[in-house]
């Protein structure tokens, strides 16, 4: 029987999608694209990021399909554009807030999270959880299996 050393790391999803959003000025592009920052020179201001890194990192998650690049002309001005998430985009919102859950558990400090996402339908405060597909919910005490998926590949030699 195969261990999951023997298993081709490259096809790894987590190894994908990381090679794609893994560093920390795109995670926080997308943060801000979460929050409703879309144009380029508003997140170039709030994140405080040099404008080269920021094209950088916008043309990679528009060329991953996370991003779509939509052009805008106000009066008398350039055309300009803004970065809108597609649905691929968004499904990182769980990503997201799980970083963002991680971070207020472990690195907000005594004065309490800078950041509170609320619900805007009741109120309630938004957070990450991970369950199974009969709806059981998954905790740090729960043990699960990793087993090899149809796209698993053994190393060669």
């Amino acid at each position: 029987m195969s261990q999951w050393t023997d298993y081709d790391s490259a096809t790894c999803s987590v190894a994908r999608t990381a090679a794609l959003v893994g560093d920390a000025w795109t995670v926080l592009v997308l943060r801000d694209l979460f929050n409703g920052v879309r144009r380029f020179d508003d997140l170039a201001d709030h994140l405080g990021i040099a404008r080269n890194v920021l094209t950088r990192r916008l043309a990679a998650l528009v060329e991953g399909g996370l991003v779509t690049k939509t052009p805008y002309r106000e009066p008398g001005r350039r055309e300009r554009h803004e970065y809108r998430l597609t649905p691929a985009g968004k499904d990182l919102r769980v990503v997201v807030t799980a970083l963002k859950d991680w971070g207020d558990a472990h690195l907000a400090g005594e004065a309490g999270p800078p950041l509170v996402t609320r619900h805007a339908g009741c109120g309630g405060e938004v957070h990450a959880e991970i369950r199974c597909a009969e709806g059981h919910l998954i905790d740090d005490r729960t043990k699960l299996i990793a087993e090899p998926g149809p796209g698993a590949r053994l190393r060669s030699a």
